[in-house]
């Protein structure tokens, strides 16, 4: 893309002295020696090891045994190693580091449940049930290199349950919970998973939506799966499996309540985080005990200036990135992070400005979806509740539109409250763009750059550009990217470095105005983003060709008001059948039961044939811009431009 990006105007928030002389990144820059937040852009892209050894130190990450060198190139920049000949275990920088000292006695968690109930545990209770739920991993003979899947809401036991298997050396498989069975399938099966820890069911609007029965269906076809262990949550019956399913508190209660954490490989695997690509089932990216929590916690102390003994909450599932991601970069710098299992707007519209006002979140991590949602709702659910604990908004997910964005600015926060975007991914541990508290802003905009992020914005012809949309890169290495794709190295290798020699290529549309901020525009794959989730079409289309009447399918997202985005199915059907109303049900009632309902298609469409390039390529920019009425562009490439014709039609 080559057009002049319009951008939206004036800086609308200034730091204030306070905000400028308390950050933490200033701390960071004295500490080195550093003037200014250009210095410190400089030097960490440009002395990558000094800046990965710099943070470490600042983060008290501590070893068993220190590394010998930071980083190594010697497979090239798609590959370096970290922390050479380091040991350590994350579960140990999390926690045990703090017994013994005054953050013991701090809340590391706050919960709330969708009904009410509330729980904490400070950084020592929680030690504890980790160290009995490790005991029960070790009991059921799992320990170190075992992969262990997370489908669960977000109760305290998902925290658990995660440094519990950091802490035996596992290897942790998060999952969202609104997954249906086959996309449960794809990512256990494909990690070769032994357990599995799960609920009965989670309470959603007032309902009770059941997990266990999906738990069961999907460990019917995962070889490798031995065990599962099922925590009551709603006090739903389910069936337990002798010899295989274990209750939460009849397995874990009765464990020693001490563990010798195991001491891993600073590169040993820590975790797979599952996300949808354009083709093919989602990709595993890999992630180790010195990468994706050591750049978590980075970004949360430089960008939402999070300190201890403040709380931080960020409306996310464990499946997401955001959801390991708080769990790590809290506990990292010894604060406290917030849950809440239940819809942010149930019973009332109130119910996250009550929850900010109770527990006295001081970093509030929101989708523009759910802004969206809440604005419908105006001002007066917001002024009921005291919000003078909030000291920085957060957000990430997808792009912003002006109009949200303002008003979480205006009529939330007073225009006092810096909104600090955040855009990266799960294979890079975290954000390559990110506000903080130094630089001002304009609506919907990032300040730049991580600290360590080489990034910058190219043309089609890789040239730098300013003022103008290309695609956002990377051009040098840092310490959270995915350390490859599960299985599958030349996939993560096309994925990432295959554009341009040594470069990383996001697929992001990107854009640097005159001021320097920057601008994420939106993907410039196919990845559809609904409600602030990445689900990559082919999930989709996988299930719906696996009727007998479709041949082929195309899925693409269509803009809607609340969730971005949402789902629309194009199929190709056999000769012999012919559409009809109870297909199109039938196949919708197939997404849904497999990827989740939050994923039902808006519609499924019957068409004759899709557009391909000659190489056999479904073109879904095409058939998305067809669908909406838009130009579909230079359709020369195509074998059957009547095709776009005919989805123009089918709506």
């Amino acid at each position: 893309m080559d057009k002049t990006f319009e951008f939206g105007g004036e800086i609308v928030w200034h730091p204030t002295s306070d905000y400028v002389e308390n950050a933490r990144l200033t701390k960071f820059m004295q500490l080195h020696g550093i003037g200014d937040f250009g210095e410190l852009m400089s030097r960490s892209t440009e002395d990558v090891a000094w800046f990965t050894d710099a943070v470490l130190k600042y983060l008290d990450i501590q070893f068993h045994e220190h590394y010998e060198k930071v980083v190594d190139l010697f497979r090239g920049i798609a590959w370096p190693q970290w922390c050479i000949g380091g040991k350590m275990n994350i579960a140990h920088n999390c926690l045990d580091k703090y017994i013994g000292t005054p953050v013991e006695s701090q809340d590391a968690l706050i919960w709330e449940g969708e009904n009410g109930e509330t729980r904490s545990m400070s950084y020592g209770e929680l030690y504890l049930e980790v160290n009995k739920t490790a005991n029960a991993l070790m009991s059921l003979g799992l320990g170190k290199g075992d992969a262990i899947g997370l489908f669960m809401p977000m109760v305290p036991e998902i925290a658990v349950a995660l440094l519990a298997i950091a802490k035996i050396g596992g290897i942790i498989l998060p999952l969202f919970s609104g997954f249906g069975e086959s996309a449960i399938v794809d990512r256990l099966a494909d990690a070769d998973a032994k357990a599995l820890f799960t609920v009965d069911g989670a309470f959603r609007r007032g309902k009770i939506i059941p997990m266990k029965p999906v738990a069961d269906k999907a460990a019917e076809r995962i070889p490798t799966l031995e065990h599962m262990i099922v925590l009551n949550r709603t006090n739903n019956p389910v069936n337990m499996e002798e010899g295989r399913d274990y209750r939460w508190t009849e397995l874990v209660s009765s464990q020693p309540n001490s563990f010798p954490t195991e001491m891993t490989d600073a590169e040993d695997p820590l975790m797979i985080i599952y996300t949808s690509g354009t083709t093919g089932l989602a990709k595993g990216a890999v992630h180790t005990h010195c990468g994706f929590p050591i750049k978590a916690a980075q970004d949360m102390a430089f960008g939402t200036d999070l300190y201890p003994g403040q709380t931080i909450y960020w409306m996310t599932d464990m499946g997401w990135m955001m959801g390991p991601w708080l769990v790590f970069g809290s506990l990292i710098l010894g604060a406290t992070f917030f849950l809440f299992d239940g819809a942010p707007d149930y019973p009332g519209p109130g119910r996250l400005w009550e929850m900010v006002s109770r527990h006295k979140i001081a970093v509030l991590g929101v989708s523009p979806t759910l802004i969206r949602l809440l604005m419908t709702h105006g001002e007066g659910p917001v002024e009921k509740h005291d919000l003078s604990s909030l000291r920085f908004f957060a957000s990430t997910g997808e792009p912003w539109n002006p109009g949200p964005w303002m008003w979480l600015f205006e009529k939330v926060g007073r225009k006092r409250i810096p909104i600090i975007n955040y855009s990266g991914g799960t294979e890079v541990s975290g954000g390559i763009v990110m506000g903080n508290p130094l630089l001002p802003l304009k609506a919907c905009a990032f300040s730049g750059p991580c600290p360590g992020i080489a990034a910058d914005v190219l043309d089609e012809n890789g040239q730098p550009v300013r003022n103008q949309v290309g695609e956002l890169v990377i051009k040098a290495p840092w310490i959270g990217m995915t350390r490859g794709f599960w299985k599958d190295p030349k996939r993560y290798e096309d994925t990432y470095w295959s554009r341009w020699p040594n470069v990383w290529v996001h697929g992001d549309f990107a854009a640097i105005d005159a001021d320097g901020l920057w601008y994420i525009l939106g993907r410039s794959d196919d990845i559809i983003k609904i409600a602030g989730k990445r689900f990559g079409p082919a999930e989709a289309e996988s299930i719906i060709v696996s009727h007998p009447a479709v041949t082929e399918a195309a899925a693409i997202g269509v803009p809607h008001k609340i969730k971005l985005n949402e789902l629309v199915v194009f199929c190709v059907l056999m000769p012999s059948t012919n559409p009809s109303d109870a297909l199109r049900k039938e196949l919708r009632q197939m997404v849904a039961e497999a990827m989740g309902r939050p994923l039902t298609p808006k519609d499924v469409l019957f068409v004759s044939d899709l557009p391909k390039t000659r190489n056999a390529k479904v073109m879904r920019r095409m058939i998305r811009a067809a669908y909406l009425g838009e130009d579909p562009g230079d359709t020369a490439s195509l074998v059957n431009p009547e095709a776009v014709e005919e989805i123009r039609r089918a709506k």
